[in-house]
């Protein structure tokens, strides 16, 4: 097995919470990155603004901005994952989700497009409790969420990005593959928060709610009906404890353990990420 180290790396949703790492992971490993994003001229829902992000290059980084899981993600990895192979970039490493059953056709949309593909499958980050829209929650003292009592050994995003870049320069022995990512330790939403109640040096509760009434909130909130639907059907599979079990795949690729959750939540509180 050869390692290829002077590789040029396409990476969309660079500025974005799994993108960013990956981009600033690469460029510590010597690689030359290509950030793709709107501000540098690539869209996902504009294919003319495709090749030009892709031509030369020798690998990219795909992960949709939308939930890996809905038709507009398989239709659009697909097309790109073609589009990229008939510029020459053959390698391609797809962000998809652990235990996600809509997931599959994007997955299956990349393995169809004849590239040396290699899919990232990752449990629940634990960077969803301190970006996006679960911070404000928690900033306000209590985290409603459908997670039940489910046990779920939540991953740092810094982990998931080291293991796409490690799959990177690896030669064939990723390709064809998926690598499945998790935490070292399962953890149930409501102990999550108080791990990080404890970090923040704060009072935190957490209150299960069914999926159907979180996309009642979610509606609430702006989210379109139909990307609301989608979401209820994810969140009502995906946290029934079909997850709950730890993989190997940090292991694996990087030959190390995985961080562990009481890390993230200290340094996450030490940023004061959840101040009131």
């Amino acid at each position: 097995m050869t390692r290829k180290t002077d590789m040029t790396v396409v990476v969309t949703g660079a500025s974005g919470r799994t993108g960013s790492r990956v981009a600033s992971a690469a460029r510590a490993a010597g690689l030359t990155v290509r950030p793709a994003s709107r501000a540098q001229g690539f869209d996902w829902t504009d294919r003319s603004t495709w090749a030009q992000t892709l031509r030369d290059a020798d690998a990219a980084y795909l992960v949709h901005p939308g939930d890996v899981g809905s038709p507009a993600a398989t239709l659009a990895v697909g097309l790109l994952a073609h589009e990229a192979v008939s510029l020459g970039v053959r390698r391609l490493v797809l962000l998809s989700a652990r235990g996600e059953e809509h997931a599959r056709p994007t997955e299956e949309a990349l393995r169809e497009s004849g590239a040396d593909w290699t899919v990232v499958r990752a449990a629940w980050f634990m960077q969803n409790f301190s970006e996006g829209p679960l911070v404000d929650g928690l900033r306000g003292g209590e985290l409603v969420f459908p997670g039940g009592e489910v046990r779920e050994p939540f991953v740092d995003v810094r982990d998931v990005a080291d293991v796409v870049v490690g799959t990177l320069p690896a030669g064939d022995r990723y390709a064809g593959q998926s690598v499945t990512v998790s935490g070292p330790r399962l953890l149930s939403f409501g102990e999550a928060v108080a791990e990080i109640a404890k970090a923040a040096g704060r009072e935190l509760a957490y209150r299960p709610v069914s999926a159907r009434e979180y996309g009642a909130r979610l509606a609430g909130f702006g989210v379109p009906p139909e990307e609301v639907e989608l979401l209820v059907d994810v969140f009502d599979t995906l946290l029934d404890g079909r997850n709950a079990y730890l993989s190997d795949g940090v292991r694996q690729v990087l030959g190390r353990e995985p961080r562990d959750f009481a890390e993230f939540a200290a340094e996450a509180a030490a940023a004061g990420t959840w101040r009131g």
